[in-house]
């Protein structure tokens, strides 16, 4: 697997890396977990993401890698959530990170993002929220003194307020998620520009949608639901004619086109089994695609640029007759 510079960090990470979520309990079985960690640390995979409000991910990943004999793998993690802590409360800040460090069975954080800090009514980080000013900052540079962290980031999903916060420079890397696959892009207009400015790490989440691009839906796409507008499903209908077009399937192109921007450092993946991981691995090792491919990607974008003002920011499959009133 290549292995690409992690912005002004310096780490060389490899450009498909493990996603947490999908370790934990909430969705998935710890035995098929482990047995898909090892194995893509075995491929040569060296970077994993996870984070305390990923229910039990810290833990399980700690555990797995109690097993691993060869080198540590790069390790990020979050801090933000889950509750109660005071966001600018240095003291319990520098404590969550002591308590995923011993969760995760290591000494230390490679990578440290504050999670989801441009989210309204999420947690109250800044002094300054234009200058991204407050005692989280302090914190930070105090555990980056002592050791206990080497690198920081900034971690969300709403891509105007995210690019703001990339912007002042203050971290090393971003962690973009939902908003840059196949037909989800937001992060192309700001975050993305930003993070090249800065010489940030740009490591991209969600390529997949939350399964929205992990599966064809021909069915519903076709006879719609509740929650799907016209424009969307006519988007996924072109794009499905392209798979079609093309022979590919469709987690194959949704790899390979986050990939294809040179500005993105690495893709994060979540394989609940050896066989996904191996799914997705084939994928990115295929490379960026080709032109005409992109140009034609780029196109059935550009249907629908902005997401539909109803639309649920994960879709969801199996409610097909779901009211839209329970979405907003």
């Amino acid at each position: 697997m290549e292995k690409v510079v992690l912005g002004r960090t310096g780490m060389e990470v490899t450009k498909m890396s493990l996603g947490g979520l999908f370790m934990s309990d909430l969705v998935g079985d710890f035995e098929l977990s482990k047995k898909a960690t090892l194995f893509a640390l075995a491929s040569g995979i060296n970077y994993i993401d996870t984070a305390p409000s990923y229910f039990n991910s810290e833990t399980v990943l700690g555990n797995i890698l109690k097993d691993w004999h060869g080198d540590k793998p790069f390790i990020s993690t979050k801090i933000g959530m889950p509750a109660p802590f005071d966001p600018k409360s240095k003291k319990d800040i520098i404590e969550s990170v002591e308590i995923s460090i011993e969760k995760l069975h290591t000494d230390h954080i490679d990578l440290l993002f504050v999670h989801e800090p441009e989210r309204n009514l999420y947690l109250d980080w800044w002094e300054d929220p234009l200058t991204c000013t407050g005692p989280v900052i302090d914190a930070m540079d105090e555990m980056k003194k002592s050791g206990m962290i080497k690198y920081t980031g900034v971690g969300g999903t709403a891509a105007h307020e995210l690019a703001m916060v990339c912007d002042t420079g203050k971290f090393d890397v971003v962690l973009t998620a939902f908003n840059y696959s196949l037909l989800w892009r937001e992060a192309q207009y700001e975050i993305l520009p930003a993070a090249k400015k800065h010489n940030m790490g740009v490591v991209c989440g969600s390529p997949l949608q939350q399964g929205a691009l992990a599966v064809r839906r021909d069915d519903i796409i076709e006879n719609g639901a509740p929650w799907i507008s016209l424009p969307r499903r006519n988007q996924f209908k072109e794009l499905y004619k392209l798979l079609d077009d093309t022979g590919m399937d469709i987690i194959e192109m949704s790899m390979r086109f986050v990939i294809s921007n040179p500005i993105v450092s690495c893709v994060l993946t979540g394989s609940r089994s050896e066989e996904e991981f191996i799914s997705n691995y084939k994928s990115v090792e295929k490379g960026p695609l080709p032109k005409d491919i992109l140009e034609r990607l780029d196109e059935i974008y550009n249907m629908v640029p902005f997401r539909p003002s109803l639309e649920p920011y994960i879709l969801p499959w199996g409610n097909e007759r779901r009211d839209l009133g329970e979405l907003v």
